[in-house]
């Protein structure tokens, strides 16, 4: 393991380091504050790690300062949930670890926000998470307009350091033998440790924050004050590090053992990892699940596993970092836009409405017991969302109204909206990151997605009786919930044939 301030840790840190403002390093500042964002955890924080070398440098005590607002978008009961049980456990493992942590609420929307200001004011330096969804980039931009001191933000949601990765990859393929020769000397594990000088009790006082005491934290209690969207309920899973890291040992010692067969079986509870929510919060880290799975299962399946999770996963980090576009149609490749330009006015036989699809109230008892689930938990297995999101592109006018659908679906119902990887993935269905494929009505020459391929590929009845409230014969020509094709009642196919295509990518 190494230390903390060795050459290898400085190196890394060099990498995932960058400046995010002009003002210089104020050494005359009583301490080095690390505002905590994206990266929400003690351990295997590359953010944290900085912070503290530099506290130990500028011999000066570090705070780490935490927030929550009502004002992030689709702020809910389900969100600020399992962030508060994130929040739980970092004040939990900062206290036993020796670091001096304080979190914040801000309660009401639009309620202004002093503290970050006026703790950088007193900093010889502000340290934060640099995230390229989320709205921390603008948290952050925010952050450096207004302090007098220097910011930098540090990578610490990746496995490889972004800025080795200096242009947007076009694909799985060109991306993954760079990541191959960088990922082992990535992942060898960093010691963690606190700074060296206590943070002085008369100090922390006159800083005047109004910290919420997590210890005693009623959660529910809490986010019932909020100004939060009270409709969408908590998920049906627990949040926070403790949590996930649960989650992956069951992982590691069940699914991952078959991982490359059970996968694709959304009715297996432990084929896959369901890590999702934890890594987009940061309650672990993507270098400790690797270094797991490495350690635990048989090469084949490992491999299989970090294909998926690191690959994907850094694909997704490179193009969100790099692409600003990532959340619309402009992000797609020029074969796409051809496509879409020539299938925009194909008929769509049925045609839903986002209240509609919300409700899990389509003709498709497959797409509506995936909505379930994600209503439900907050997740939804990875071989039915591909299916969920390329459905919708049959099921709208215009291609923008279906990737409108699927951004505000899944970011206001899966824990981990508003992620590089969400939207990697859900632009996917639109062929990002994809080749052609033969011409078919409304696809285009986007990727088609089949019915018969998932009852090839897993039990759907099974998956549809666990997540339907009261299943229908899912191959029935049954009408499906009445939807409107430009104000009129819509004919609808029946379902069997609602879908069609050849291929159920993989997850």
């Amino acid at each position: 393991m190494h230390p903390l301030g060795s050459p290898y840790v400085r190196d890394q840190l060099a990498q995932r380091a960058a400046r995010v403002n002009e003002m210089r390093l104020v050494p005359e500042g009583e301490m080095v504050l690390y505002l905590m964002q994206s990266t929400q955890r003690i351990h295997e924080n590359w953010a944290l790690r900085y912070a503290t070398i530099e506290a130990d440098r500028l011999n000066r005590p570090l705070l780490i300062i935490h927030e929550i607002d009502a004002d992030y978008e689709h702020a809910s009961d389900r969100m600020h949930t399992f962030a508060l049980e994130g929040i739980r456990d970092v004040a939990r493992d900062a206290e036993l670890a020796g670091y001096t942590f304080r979190f914040v609420m801000r309660r009401r929307k639009g309620e202004p926000s002093r503290v970050i200001q006026r703790l950088a004011s007193r900093a010889c330096l502000a340290v934060t998470d640099a995230y390229p969804t989320g709205g921390a980039a603008a948290a952050t931009a925010r952050l450096a307009r207004t302090a007098p001191c220097r910011v930098v933000a540090i990578d610490s949601v990746g496995v490889i350091p972004a800025a080795m990765l200096p242009r947007e990859e076009y694909a799985a393929r060109t991306i993954r033998p760079k990541l191959a020769k960088l990922r082992d000397v990535a992942l060898e594990a960093v010691m963690d440790r606190p700074p060296r000088r206590d943070f002085p009790a008369a100090l922390l006082a006159s800083l005047s924050i109004d910290a919420v005491d997590v210890a005693r934290l009623d959660i529910a209690g809490e986010v019932a004050r909020c100004d939060v969207d009270h409709d969408v309920p908590p998920a049906s899973i627990a949040g926070g590090r403790r949590a996930g890291l649960r989650r992956l040992a069951r992982f590691i010692d069940t699914g991952l053992q078959q991982y490359s067969i059970r996968r694709v079986d959304p009715t297996d509870a432990d084929g896959s990892s369901r890590l999702s929510p934890y890594l987009r919060f940061g309650h672990i880290s993507a270098a400790e699940v690797a270094r797991a799975a490495l350690a635990s299962a048989p090469a084949a399946e490992s491999s299989a596993f970090l294909d998926e999770m690191i690959t994907w996963r850094e694909l997704s980090l490179n193009f969100c970092l790099h692409n600003a576009d990532h959340a619309s149609l402009n992000a797609l490749p020029s074969w796409v836009h051809r496509s879409m330009a020539e299938h925009e006015g194909d008929p769509r036989d049925t045609i839903y409405s986002r209240e509609q699809l919300a409700k899990a109230a389509t003709g498709e008892p497959l797409w509506n017991a995936g909505q379930n689930e994600l209503l439900a938990t907050g997740q939804m297995h990875n071989a039915v969302r591909m299916l969920w999101g390329k459905s919708v592109l049959l099921w709208t006018d215009r291609y923008a109204d279906a990737l409108s659908h699927l951004v505000w679906l899944n970011d206001r119902y899966a824990l981990d909206g508003r992620d590089p990887n969400s939207y990697s993935n859900i632009l996917w269905c639109f062929g990002k990151f994809d080749r052609p494929f033969a011409t078919r009505p409304v696809w285009g020459t986007i990727r088609p997605m089949s019915l018969g391929r998932a009852r090839a590929k897993f039990d759907v009845a099974s998956y549809v009786a666990r997540w339907n409230p009261a299943p229908a014969d899912l191959f029935s020509a049954a009408a499906p919930v009445p939807a409107t094709r430009r104000g009129v009642l819509a004919r609808s196919r029946p379902a069997s044939h609602a879908l069609h295509g050849e291929q159920l990518a993989s997850d």
